[in-house]
């Protein structure tokens, strides 16, 4: 045995020792820990790097073939029930821990820049160690009761760390809402967990799984209760995972700090919900309805964040509504079969949209120098534009991610998401339709992303001049004309603007493509300085910046060539014994024809990716069709000539409402709870309050009537009694009579 394989338990030990202290010392002293912040990072790092360094050996292991182990003990007996924590290594077990912990040390790296000028530095690492750490012993768990503790620790790390700026009210509405979308899956998981224990009697996956599937065959549980466990179990990973219907927590939770949005995107969060699916494979694949379930979950989010990122303007949020396609893509894949895939999908997907998010953070901070630390405008692509002319390495590495999460070949994302998208259309064509249409939507708004920020002509005016303003979208045209300095600076301001007095800075208005106060607004307000001298220009991050997107630039440029080596054959329906292994020989190996073969499935995904890419171009790219000017890359007559206005509003509509799902939802559920509040409060204080209060103002008044019957006096108590005695006879008398 293995040294190794004894102590895995150090594994997610080691970020959670770097979290612990800083915490402590966060609170116990805060000033000598805020004055340590960089040798807290530096320590932070260092054992994250341990981790990574035995998690490749766990992985080297595995592929070689070493044994499945697993190590449990008791932390409670009761009678017959004796809970138990551990760990367990296996095929799946090894490769998640290489994507989280070389994602999380290229975003801590990353973050010990972005966050230095932070006030809270220091409790973002304490929050991104633990993250880490809970990530990691989530996917070492042997129960599912294990499993449960570390999701609910990474649920409560991704509220800390979405709300790290909590006195912004967006980003505390941001992590309140992640925390309750959550609520519901996790609420479904854990009734599932109960379900299966009543079925099985273990939380262990090794004999729940087999277990399981035994009762079900032979019809020792009813087919329907095991489906309903099943469905609850499911619910769980399409709220964490960001699945439609519980998808609407992530794209709000880009108002965290970018590192942390490329944590959750990539390695965390996301993966979390995808893992467990795969873990309890071989449950889901005896159900057929919850197969179908599951692919058609997929296949919906998948097309559905594909198309509400058509039209987006904020950067992260368009990288959001990919991540919640591509991992729309994953649960498809899982759904139709397609197991190998579908692991391999979460790997190729999670350098490449790291790589994106940080490219993304650099251009913030980059955009941040000329507008003012303002989100709606320093996230704003219509206002960047030729940032690869100041940002060459910022601007390659996200053409990398571009094109890996266009489905370029070779680039990381094409040998995986090309499978899924042909096991798909082998399972069904209708799914297969989807899947490729999914694609054809990612390519377009990816290519349109990177477009807009990195190649043209930079659209923030740096100067006090008159300002060109035109429709700030494809979609449809507004009024052009230009405004002066005056005229400018009685217009409205946004709120929280840094340069908001007139001789800070002047406005310039185009286009509705925000809300503020609730209303949509028809002109977007954008700041820049008045002075004449050198105005201030994008330049490039810091090294310690680029270092991480270079380094995951890599990672997408070969990672994809491990996607081409797993064994070929039908997944075994024991997951835990199955061998995942890799063979990086294992295609040169092969006959020519398999290449050909190949090549030929892969010419409908390539094709729809460079179809998709070359619209973006026409509609988004750097050359002016006879445009005198280039702030004309916008106007629709020219390039849309042909297409229904109408049709171009529904599509614009569509994408910028977020499908309208938010609205509904606010109208349903958070309008519909209010209402549900407001009736039941006066219900308690009408009905139930009422019946009380009345009761005792009957009483006071009873009383009060007897205090003047109570004379003392014997006689006046005898006619008391006569009286309502004969009343009581006469009334009796009476009865008997009528009947």
């Amino acid at each position: 045995m293995e040294l190794i394989y004894k102590y895995v338990w150090i594994v997610p030990f080691l970020p959670l020792s770097a979290s612990v202290p800083i915490g402590s010392g966060s609170l116990l002293f805060p000033r000598a820990t805020r004055g340590l912040h960089h040798i807290w990072a530096l320590i932070s790092i260092s054992l994250l790097g341990i981790a990574m360094l035995l998690s490749f050996n766990l992985f080297l292991q595995q592929i070689t073939g070493g044994p499945v182990y697993q190590y449990l003990w008791s932390w409670t007996i009761n009678k017959n029930f004796s809970p138990e924590l551990g760990y367990l290594i296996d095929p799946l077990t090894s490769i998640m821990p290489i994507s989280v912990t070389t994602v999380g040390i290229m975003v801590m790296i990353y973050s010990d820049n972005y966050m230095s000028h932070d006030q809270g530095y220091v409790r973002f690492f304490a929050y991104l160690s633990l993250f880490n750490a809970s990530m990691l012993g989530l996917v070492i768990s042997p129960n599912l009761v294990q499993i449960y503790i570390f999701w609910e620790l990474v649920g409560m790390c991704s509220y800390l760390l979405i709300g790290s700026w909590f006195t912004r009210p967006s980003a505390a509405n941001a992590c309140q809402k992640a925390f309750i979308t959550n609520r519901i899956g996790d609420f479904g998981l854990l009734l599932g967990i109960l379900g299966f224990y009543q079925i099985t009697g273990s939380f262990k996956f090794r004999y729940l799984l087999g277990r399981s599937n035994e009762s079900i065959a032979s019809n020792e549980v009813s087919s329907f209760f095991a489906t309903l466990c099943a469905f609850l179990l499911f619910l769980g990973p399409v709220a964490k995972s960001a699945q439609f219907p519980l998808h609407v927590w992530l794209p709000d939770a880009m108002e965290g700090p970018t590192p942390i949005s490329a944590l959750i995107h990539a390695a965390t969060m996301v993966a979390a919900g995808i893992f467990l699916v795969a873990r309890l494979f071989p449950l889901f694949k005896a159900l057929p309805f919850i197969m179908n379930l599951i692919s058609w979950t997929g296949g919906i989010t998948a097309l559905l964040g594909a198309t509400m990122a058509l039209a987006q303007s904020d950067l992260k949020r368009g990288l959001a509504y990919s991540t919640m396609s591509q991992s729309g893509y994953m649960v498809l894949a899982l759904g139709t079969g397609s197991y190998r895939a579908a692991l391999f999908h979460p790997i190729t997907h999670a350098y490449s949209k790291a790589l994106l998010f940080l490219g993304s953070g650099s251009v913030i901070h980059s955009m941040e120098s000329l507008v003012g630390y303002c989100p709606a405008e320093s996230q704003n692509m219509v206002l960047m534009g030729g940032l690869s002319k100041y940002m060459p390495i910022t601007g390659t590495t996200f053409l990398l991610g571009t094109l890996s999460l266009c489905g370029i070949p070779p680039f990381a994302c094409f040998w995986s998401k090309d499978e899924i998208i042909s096991d798909s259309w082998l399972y069904s064509t209708i799914l297969g339709g989807i899947a490729r249409s999914a694609a054809g939507f990612t390519a377009f708004y990816m290519s349109r992303m990177y477009f807009l920020a990195f190649e043209g002509d930079l659209r923030v005016n740096l100067y006090n001049d008159p300002i060109p303003f035109y429709s700030i979208s494809m979609w449809g045209e507004k009024e052009s004309g230009t405004f002066t300095e005056t005229e400018m600076g009685s217009m409205p301001q946004l709120p929280g603007n840094k340069n908001s007095s007139s001789s800070e800075g002047v406005f310039q208005f185009s286009g509705k493509m925000e809300q503020f106060d609730g209303k949509p607004m028809e002109y977007l307000v954008i700041t820049h300085p008045l002075d004449k001298g050198d105005p201030p220009y994008p330049k490039e991050s810091d090294n310690t910046m680029l270092l991480p997107s270079l380094v995951l630039g890599l990672f997408t440029l070969f990672v994809g060539s491990i996607g081409v080596s797993f064994v070929q054959g039908e997944i075994s329906s024991d997951i835990l014994s199955q061998r995942l292994t890799l063979s990086m020989n294992h295609f040169h190996e092969n006959h020519p024809e398999n290449w050909s073969e190949f090549f030929v499935d892969a010419i409908p995904s390539v094709g729809i990716a460079f179809s998709s890419t070359f619209v973006a171009f026409v509609l988004y790219g750097p050359i002016n069709f006879n445009f005198s000017s280039p702030y004309l890359w916008y106007k629709r007559d020219s390039r849309l000539k042909g297409i229904p206005d109408r049709f171009i509003n529904v599509i614009y509509n569509w994408s910028y409402y977020r499908g309208y799902i938010d609205i509904y939802y606010n109208k349903i559920f958070t309008m519909g709870i209010r209402r549900l509040a407001e009736l039941t409060y006066l219900f308690d204080r009408w009905v139930i309050d009422g019946i009380i209060d009345r009761v005792g103002i009957l009483g006071l008044f009873v009383g009060e009537g007897m205090k003047y019957l109570g004379g003392g006096r014997t006689s006046s108590y005898l006619f008391g009694f006569l009286f309502f005695a004969v009343i009581f006879l006469l009334t009796i008398f009476i009865f008997i009579w009528i009947r």
